[in-house]
């Protein structure tokens, strides 16, 4: 044992790091290849449009400002998240992305013991964060690959203080409909604090997402909805994503996030981006077009993908390490699942109709090697 490790604490010591997608750039060191040309990622859902275009305009316009702090409150991003969703500016708070407001929300309401609930094939970073508070992720089984909100309700126990529903749901890629989540809202616990991790939800055609606001304006019950901009706006290198909840709420989560935790640039890219249109609907047009271009080319080659809502398709394969291995010699990057406790699957992301087309090409030949 080292000896930091031994002056860590334990459940710290223990802590296993999320394992991000490769990127090209060490893809192309491997592969032995001077640049990353010819190399198509699609491990980490990304969008495959990239970003916004009045994203972009915003931030060479903020360029010449990157020597000074960001507002640390993100005042006008702030007001265009209110207005956008018809709350009050004291309803929304910004992060570095979902993940940091998973963190502030574990530090703002679990101490040593406590519990969090979720879903057994949920996000893995929410069963990360509950160790790193020294507490307990209770996994409710579901449903084949949705989630069972019954199953969810049925988890908690006195000692639970936070629940978490991923919807849609990664790595899964399905969605628990507008019916369920408000019978589940219904039942859950008002000692609860209910989170719906909404990262995927803008890329949902609009007459099928789900409507949590609702419940967050209602204030019934203590629940906070999560989004991001990396994922229908094309801005995950950024890191800027929001909670909504009521202010007594977003108070809590103020006291514990650090300042300055969403930069300048990601702040005036953000505004920009929640007025393209355009380019969200080009996006879901893409991943409509998409989905079925991986869907169709995955059945005719034999495999069993899993319905999805989303920019991602789980499948699964049982030599699924021995399966990523080949892609990426052919310059495909996919992403095994053995880190999201599902060792026998594979998920690949839904890019444009080259890519995807260059994946399946790759696949066909991967799957003959493998036999």
């Amino acid at each position: 044992m080292s000896r930091f490790a031994r002056l860590a604490n334990p459940w710290i010591a223990l802590q296993k790091p999320y394992q991000p997608g490769r990127p090209i750039e060490e893809v192309a060191r491997e592969l032995g290849l001077g640049d990353v040309a010819g190399i198509v990622k699609l491990a980490s859902n990304e969008n495959a449009l990239g970003p916004s275009p009045k994203a972009m305009e915003a931030m060479r316009a903020a360029i010449p400002h990157m020597h000074l702090y960001p507002d640390g409150g993100s005042f006008y991003l702030r007001q265009a998240i209110a207005k956008k969703y018809g709350v009050s500016d004291d309803m929304t708070m910004l992060g570095c992305g979902c993940n940091e407001h998973a963190v502030l929300l574990a530090h703002a309401f679990m101490d040593k013991g406590d519990e969090m609930v979720v879903s057994e094939r949920s996000f893995v970073v929410y069963k990360l964060v509950a160790s790193l508070y020294h507490c307990k992720c209770v996994e409710a089984p579901m449903r084949g690959m949705t989630h069972d909100l019954d199953a969810l309700l049925a988890a908690i126990t006195p000692k639970t203080k936070i629940v978490v529903v991923g919807n849609p749901n990664n790595p899964t890629g399905t969605m628990v409909d507008q019916a369920a989540v408000d019978r589940f809202v219904e039942q859950v616990p008002a000692s609860v604090v209910t989170v719906f991790d909404e990262a995927y939800m803008e890329l949902v055609e609009p007459r099928d997402q789900v409507d949590t606001l609702r419940h967050v304006k209602a204030a019934k019950k203590p629940i906070v909805t999560l989004r991001t901009f990396s994922k229908a706006y094309g801005l995950a290198g950024l890191r800027v994503g929001y909670a909504l909840a009521q202010p007594d709420g977003i108070d809590l989560l103020n006291k514990v996030r650090q300042a300055f935790n969403v930069n300048a640039m990601a702040q005036a890219a953000a505004v920009a981006a929640l007025d393209d249109d355009a380019h969200l609907e080009a996006t879901r047009k893409m991943l409509r077009d998409g989905r079925k271009q991986l869907m169709d080319g995955m059945r005719k080659l034999g495999l069993d993908p899993v319905e999805s809502v989303t920019n991602f398709i789980l499948f699964p394969f049982k030599k699924a390490a021995g399966l990523t291995a080949a892609l990426t010699k052919r310059k495909v990057i996919v992403r095994p699942m053995a880190g999201f406790g599902l060792p026998d699957y594979v998920r690949v992301s839904v890019g444009t109709a080259k890519e995807n087309a260059q994946f399946l090409h790759a696949l066909s030949e991967a799957l003959i090697e493998l036999k």
